[in-house]
């Protein structure tokens, strides 16, 4: 059974609505990345030097970052002399088995860190305008969905409107959100919600936190303090520092995600947007790059749209067409 077989095989044996998802928020960049391979096979007919060289700017250009592809080429003129493969057709299903490798490195578990017989504290972090509390007031709808009690913390207490703008997710999902007045100091703001969460008897406690990048030094210290506060009051927690990125931003996501990575222990991201842009590639950028698990996906403007991260489903969107034609192929 080739690898498209086995793809579709394992994905369409899980959750049909989530395979939608992945399908849908994956439209722009299959659109332009499918087309733009398409075009590459039709005109090479061999693998060839060239033909290694256009791929290699389709994926540039899909911002898949380019230690990643150059990397990714050569690994793929490898498995093309390994396999004697000489149509290069015949390599799209090598491609995709590739790029699914790189995204879900050494198997790991990219769940989020829930705590069974405790409160689950969740720091959200990330520059304004990624979508940071759009994120949380939807993983707040999700946990809530799963019969889980969640209370927000209202944490950036500097950008003007953050939080109303928090205050209003939590009245459209029915989550208290704890708060202050603007300007209040976003650690005594994560003491009381931690407290307040507590007298709930709350599962998960998700944390807004303010996104300056123009002191780094500050936002170090802030974040710091904050996270001192929240382990003080809780061991072990926060137990997950969830970095938000807008994934139209391309490479920019990318400096954000070095900055914060220098400034806080972030174990994983969240990535916005991602089916309103046509560089998908971002994704596989992070994860090889930057060697943080993409832990959560934005794919459209609906409160259930913000999904776990898979790796299959996420090749299984980008290659959709490819797949379909392949094991029909296969299977005649």
């Amino acid at each position: 059974m080739g690898f498209f077989d086995k793809l579709k095989k394992k994905v369409t044996a899980q959750t049909d609505s989530v395979t939608e998802k992945f399908k849908e928020g994956l439209t722009k960049t299959r659109n332009s990345f499918v087309g733009q391979m398409n075009e590459l096979f039709a005109q090479y007919r061999n693998v060839d030097e060239e033909f290694f060289e256009e791929l290699e700017d389709i994926l540039i250009s899909g911002d898949a970052g380019v230690s990643t592809v150059m990397e990714l080429i050569d690994e793929l003129k490898h498995e093309a002399k390994l396999r004697n493969i000489k149509q290069s057709k015949e390599l799209a299903p090598v491609i995709s088995e590739k790029l699914a490798e790189k995204l879900d490195k050494t198997g790991e578990d990219t769940s989020l860190n829930i705590q069974q017989n405790d409160m689950t504290v969740i720091l959200f972090v990330g520059v304004n305008g990624v979508g940071k509390t759009t994120t949380i007031g939807k993983m707040a709808h999700s946990f809530k969905q799963e019969g889980k009690k969640v209370v927000m913390a209202a944490g950036d207490t500097f950008r003007a409107g953050a939080i109303e703008q928090l205050d209003v997710w939590g009245e459209r999902v029915g989550v208290d959100v704890v708060k202050q007045q603007a300007g209040s100091d976003p650690a005594a703001v994560m003491y009381d919600a931690i407290h307040s969460a507590r007298s709930k008897k709350a599962d998960v406690l998700l944390c807004d936190t303010a996104g300056r990048l123009q002191n780094k030094v500050n936002l170090m210290k802030e974040l710091e303090k904050v996270k001192r506060v929240i382990s003080r009051e809780i061991p072990n927690a926060p137990h997950e520092v969830l970095l938000v990125l807008d994934a139209t931003t391309g490479q920019n996501a990318m400096n954000q995600a070095k900055t914060f990575q220098e400034a806080t222990d972030v174990s994983g991201i969240a990535l916005t947007k991602l089916d309103g842009t046509a560089k998908g590639g971002i994704v596989l950028a992070i994860r090889n790059e930057l060697d943080i698990p993409v832990k959560l996906v934005g794919l459209g403007e609906g409160v259930d749209d913000m999904q776990p991260f898979d790796a299959e489903h996420f090749v299984y969107g980008l290659f959709k067409e490819l797949v379909e034609e392949n094991t029909e192929n296969e299977n005649r």
